[in-house]
């Protein structure tokens, strides 16, 4: 599989093993995804209603994927703001650094599973809508 390494949100779909006994997916770090996964966790048991508040990252670069259920993810590259319905397990939603998001809509029993290129660093967020324009602002454009 090649992968688009472009600072772009995007789609991409995983591979997906068919088997009469249930369908398998796996993702193998800079291969399905464009880096090396140094981070997981999962998000799970959101209240109906609620959502996951927004922030962006200096250095991170992030792979969502619905493994269970459904959830809106809302991007805002600075330029555009776009909405990806998260609801197939072959399908991760790339989103690189120095773009706003933040999840929605969650279905019951949902099940958001994250894969991140950097270890946690309270550093690297960015937590204010204004500061995230004004800094992506002065960033060089994505696919540059």
């Amino acid at each position: 599989m090649d992968i688009d390494l472009s600072r772009t949100p995007r789609l991409i779909e995983l591979p997906k093993i068919n088997d009469p006994r249930g369908n398998l997916t796996f993702i193998e770090s800079g291969k399905h995804v464009p880096f090396i996964v140094q981070r997981n966790y999962w998000i799970y048991d959101v209240p109906s209603g609620m959502w996951r508040d927004g922030h962006a990252f200096i250095e991170q670069d992030e792979l969502l994927v619905a493994l269970s259920g459904s959830f809106d993810v809302v991007l805002h590259t600075g330029d555009e703001e776009i909405t990806f319905h998260m609801s197939r397990p072959q399908i991760g939603l790339y989103v690189p650094r120095m773009t706003w998001r933040h999840i929605k809509n969650f279905s019951t029993n949902s099940v958001a599973l994250v894969l991140t290129s950097t270890a946690y660093d309270e550093n690297d967020y960015i937590s204010d809508f204004e500061q995230f324009l004004k800094l992506s602002k002065e960033q060089p454009k994505k696919n540059e």
